[in-house]
């Protein structure tokens, strides 16, 4: 049995069909996020209001890789710890293992975060279905000391095909979706909260940069810039993970 007096997250493993407690729990914080302020204070106040007892949604928090997603997550777990906030983490092959981790927990003193991280289903599995049952209850409700945070690449979870949309009909002026359209979009609706990543412009990607080299003179700040904007163009992309990617790289260069 996990002490959750003590342990801020447990992670799920398959093969022991058990939750396993993690206590190296990345430390970062909310000031660390950068440019992604609006996401910040929805997913802040949505989770304060979880702890308080109150209305709370689930949420997706969806959009281009690298730009923050599962780090504010994180920072929301640091953030409220001391108020009596847990994470489970669980991948997405697991998800069927779901109802039982809801059963262990649902009595607790403590409020948990289920935290799935880049989930998305392709056609025929069917593994979303146990995560539509804790959002949402069966013939037992949900758990009121849960929510679900998920991350993922895209909106939709669950890919839609130009076949799904056979039996859709416009009726009195309406969109009646066919059975396959409603099912796959189910799944999204039932995450009441939905945030949206983009990637930066290059300046908000560099003063990402600067955040990992916080004395630099002018003339090296300069230079550093330049390799940073190259490197940005290499990987074409301009996300936080990139420069945090970048200060791996060359941060001796730098220092």
């Amino acid at each position: 049995m996990i002490d959750w007096k003590s342990t801020k997250a447990a992670v799920y493993r398959a093969k022991k069909e058990g939750l396993k407690p993690v206590f190296d729990v990345d430390t970062i914080t909310l000031k660390d996020l950068l440019h992604i302020d609006e996401q910040k204070r929805a997913l802040y106040e949505n989770t304060q209001r979880f702890l308080e007892g109150r209305r709370a949604s689930h949420a997706l928090l969806w959009g281009s890789r690298g730009t923050g997603k599962s780090s504010l997550i994180k920072a929301i777990l640091n953030c409220f710890y001391e108020d009596g906030l847990r994470v489970i983490e669980i991948f997405r092959e697991d998800l069927g293992a779901l109802p039982n981790i809801s059963d262990e927990i649902r009595d607790l003193p403590y409020k948990f975060i289920i935290f799935c991280d880049d989930i998305s289903f392709e056609a025929g599995d069917a593994s979303y279905k146990a995560l539509k049952s804790v959002i949402e209850g069966s013939i037992e409700l949900p758990p009121k000391n849960v929510l679900v945070y998920a991350t993922s690449n895209r909106r939709h979870l669950i890919p839609e095909f130009h076949t799904d949309n056979e039996g859709t009909i416009i009726k009195s002026g309406e969109i009646h979706y066919s059975d396959n359209v409603e099912e796959k979009i189910s799944l999204s609706d039932r995450f009441g909260l939905w945030l949206s990543f983009y990637q930066g412009t290059i300046d908000e990607y560099l003063e990402v940069a600067d955040s990992y080299f916080p004395n630099l003179n002018d003339e090296k700040r300069a230079l550093m810039h330049e390799e940073a904007k190259r490197y940005a163009a290499l990987r074409a992309s301009r996300s936080a993970r990139t420069a945090k990617q970048f200060f791996e790289l060359f941060g001796d260069k730098f220092s």
